[in-house]
């Protein structure tokens, strides 16, 4: 039986917020095909997002979808919704006559168009000249050797939103803002190590130690004496429960009546959250470091419960670390393994982090093999804690949900 395996890629601005997604597909029949025919066609990535909604993958952002000669030539491509996607022209479409009239056609129709990861050279210039006036976006790959500076001038007169793909390392992404391009797409970004020239904020270290002092067995006195000696992040966390988040009758105005009513672990996952959205720039909720450790708690989390429906909080708080500290070394800009040594934490967590050992670690390893898309792992994972084929595709797609709710949470 084929099966389809959905995930996203988020193309940031350079503010570093998310401003599309790329859509990407895989089919069980096709799990091996990693770097050959590595996303659908557009009448089957339709299909899948008519069939999971656009809103719930999607949020409020439009997503690039590749489009082949055949599928462009069809009239069916004017079925499309059009306020959702990109029309992402592959470059094995030939400029003849008639691409170019459909071209226009779409157009005329307020759909928006770009060319897929072209080559920056004047000879890709030349051969789109006659369509430039009517793209958006042209999508440049940076895997091969860039250096067009005149070209990108040239493209910029014609009002194009330029974005470069494939960056993997510092100095493309740096070299690519050089250029002048707008946009940015790539795995280093999903890693994400553009946060490393931003300024670390001692108050980080605050913040770990109440979290600590949480995770043991200290008196709930010791711990709101500990958030007094720091109002900011008292005040946050007041903020934050008085906010509509949580249902209680009367407003709380204390943290021991937090402490109280939440419990040390709600707490914690709390504070974690916040030492990530203090690492990022002024909208964190659109930075994609916090919504990366939202997703990956996500994910952790309901993967426990598939496997285990009758999972207790316990069970399910040690997978939630384990997706919430797996990136605190961007953060804090060091070793994992040296950071975990100054957190009381358990040794199953610590394991699984560190060697991807016990059933944790095997789920730790399967998010991220779907962060990077790699679906024989997704099966394996699968096959090997005999859940029913396309289960992990169905929590990839909740979690999603859920994250877009978390950073659209007037929507």
């Amino acid at each position: 039986m084929k099966h389809l395996y959905l995930g996203r890629q988020p193309v940031l601005n350079k503010g570093s917020e998310i401003c599309a997604y790329e859509v990407l597909y895989r089919d069980s029949q096709k799990k091996s095909n990693i770097t050959g025919d590595r996303y659908a066609s557009a009448s089957v990535i339709t299909s899948v997002l008519n069939k999971f909604g656009t809103k719930s993958l999607l949020g409020k952002k439009r997503a690039f979808i590749k489009i082949d000669e055949k599928f462009l030539l069809s009239d069916i491509i004017f079925s499309v919704p059009k306020e959702f996607f990109i029309f992402t022209l592959l470059e094995s479409i030939e400029m003849s006559e008639r691409v170019i009239e459909r071209l226009h056609a779409l157009h005329d129709s307020g759909y928006i168009l770009a060319i897929n990861d072209i080559e920056l050279t004047s000879e890709n210039l030349k051969r789109y000249s006659t369509v430039l006036d009517i793209l958006s976006y042209i999508k440049v790959d940076f895997s091969y050797s860039t250096d067009g500076k005149e070209i990108v001038k040239e493209l910029k007169r014609h009002n194009l939103t330029l974005v470069a793909t494939k960056i993997e390392h510092a100095h493309e992404y740096e070299h690519a803002k050089e250029l002048g391009f707008d946009c940015f797409q790539g795995y280093f970004f999903a890693e994400p190590q553009i946060l490393e020239n931003r300024q670390y904020e001692p108050q980080q270290l605050k913040i770990l130690k109440i979290y600590n002092l949480l995770m043991v067995d200290t008196n709930i006195d010791e711990i709101t004496s500990e958030f007094e000696k720091n109002p900011e992040i008292t005040l946050q966390l007041l903020q934050f429960i008085n906010s509509g988040a949580f249902h209680f009758r009367k407003k709380i105005s204390s943290i021991h009546h937090i402490l109280i009513l939440l419990g040390r672990i709600e707490v914690a996952k709390w504070l974690m959250l916040m030492i990530y959205a203090k690492s990022v720039s002024k909208a964190p909720n659109q930075d994609p470091l916090i919504l990366m450790v939202k997703n990956r708690t996500e994910l952790m989390e309901r993967v426990v419960k598939k496997i285990h429906p009758d999972a207790g909080s316990n069970m399910i708080g040690e997978a939630y670390f384990v997706g919430v500290l797996s990136l605190m070394d961007v953060v804090f800009k060091m070793h994992l393994e040296d950071l975990l040594y100054g957190i009381n934490i358990s040794e199953v967590v610590k394991n699984a982090l560190l060697r991807d050992e016990g059933e944790l670690g095997d789920i730790y390893s399967l998010v991220r093999a779907v962060e990077a898309f790699d679906v024989d792992k997704i099966i394996s994972f699968e096959e090997k804690y005999k859940l029913p084929m396309g289960s992990i595709k169905n929590i990839v797609v909740d979690s999603i949900e859920n994250v877009n709710s978390f950073e659209h949470p007037q929507e």
